[in-house]
């Protein structure tokens, strides 16, 4: 039996459907009424992540375990849900585990935890985040959850974390990294000048099966494709669509404004704002990962490109909806 958290969010469907097409056994947590599900294969069960008594009860006669469950927001306004499902959800799974005695975790991180202020090069699984200050509140507590797992390590966990950056794929419209592909669907026309390494969500479930797969422990892998500018992927984006380019530059300057008057916006109208300081510091940041560990480590193993990824996306997405 195999336990996914995070089961019903872009990395975690990808993950789920690859394990069942292989016959493995899958436990899923999810946090709301589980869906019926006419797989053989699959079992849901509801509850809260940071609660361990449900936990254990989750893992009984579990062997590996995905830890896909995160909440992603850079709203200050999610701050108590972000720390609750991040940190003290892996928390507790972490003791979960050590209590119930699986086989192997693999924990999903992020490239946020790792050190963004590198003046040359790119930036590669070696230096933590913890010495500088946390880039979002979400990349702090993803930090704080990553300790957990170390923690977890020393005290005799089998473990490994993937770190991704920006993943790619076919979601809800409207949550995670897929929102974009909707802004560009309804005609967003600003680009900014910053750039990050983007992946496909189906290479990074392969990229964790690898790893549970294998005798490899205590390590960190960063999981990316490629370093690309938002302008080049809007602009991938937009022609998959048939829309316009973005063509309009919102400059650092222009963003600061904008991000203070969504927040009174928001405040005033009682709604999430559509771009916060910590999105509009992203969105100029210019950064770059270095992806040769997870390579050398496994040499067969080849990434999509960033064109086939949005392409299809793009497609899968027309087609629902």
């Amino acid at each position: 039996m195999i336990l996914v958290t995070g089961s019903t969010g872009l990395l975690g469907r990808s993950l789920t459907a690859r394990l069942l097409k292989a016959g493995k056994r899958v436990r899923a947590i999810v946090h709301q009424t589980p869906v019926q599900h006419e797989h053989p294969l699959l079992e849901t069960v509801q509850g809260d992540i940071a609660d361990i008594i449900f936990l254990e009860e989750a893992l009984e006669g579990v062997e590996e375990v995905y830890h896909c469950a995160g909440v992603v927001s850079f709203n200050p306004s999610d701050s108590s849900k972000i720390y609750h499902v991040n940190v003290r959800g892996t928390e507790s799974l972490v003791n979960a585990c050590l209590q119930s005695g699986v086989r192997k975790l693999v924990h999903v991180s992020s490239v946020s935890v790792l050190d963004r202020f590198k003046e040359d090069g790119l930036i590669d699984e070696s230096i933590s985040n913890n010495n500088q200050q946390p880039v979002s509140k979400y990349g702090e507590t993803k930090w704080r959850a990553e300790m957990e797992v170390w923690r977890g390590m020393e005290e005799g966990l089998n473990a490994v974390i993937v770190n991704p950056s920006i993943i790619l794929g076919a979601g809800n419209w409207y949550e995670s990294s897929t929102a974009i592909f909707k802004k560009v669907y309804d005609g967003l026309n600003w680009y900014t000048g910053g750039s990050t390494g983007f992946v496909d969500a189906g290479d990074v479930a392969d990229a964790m099966i690898l790893l549970m797969s294998s005798d490899i422990s205590h390590e960190r892998f960063i999981l990316s494709a490629e370093n690309r500018s938002f302008r080049e992927v809007m602009d991938l984006i937009a022609d998959q669509f048939g829309k316009p380019r973005p063509a309009r530059y919102a400059s650092e300057s222009l963003s600061s404004v904008i991000w203070r008057l969504e927040a009174v916006r928001s405040f005033l109208l009682g709604t999430k704002p559509m771009i916060t300081r910590d999105t509009s510091r992203s969105a100029h940041a210019k950064v770059g990962f270095d992806n040769s560990k997870f390579l050398i480590a496994f040499p067969e193993f080849r990434y999509s490109t960033i064109e086939s990824c949005i392409s299809d996306t793009c497609r899968k997405l027309i087609e629902s909806d």
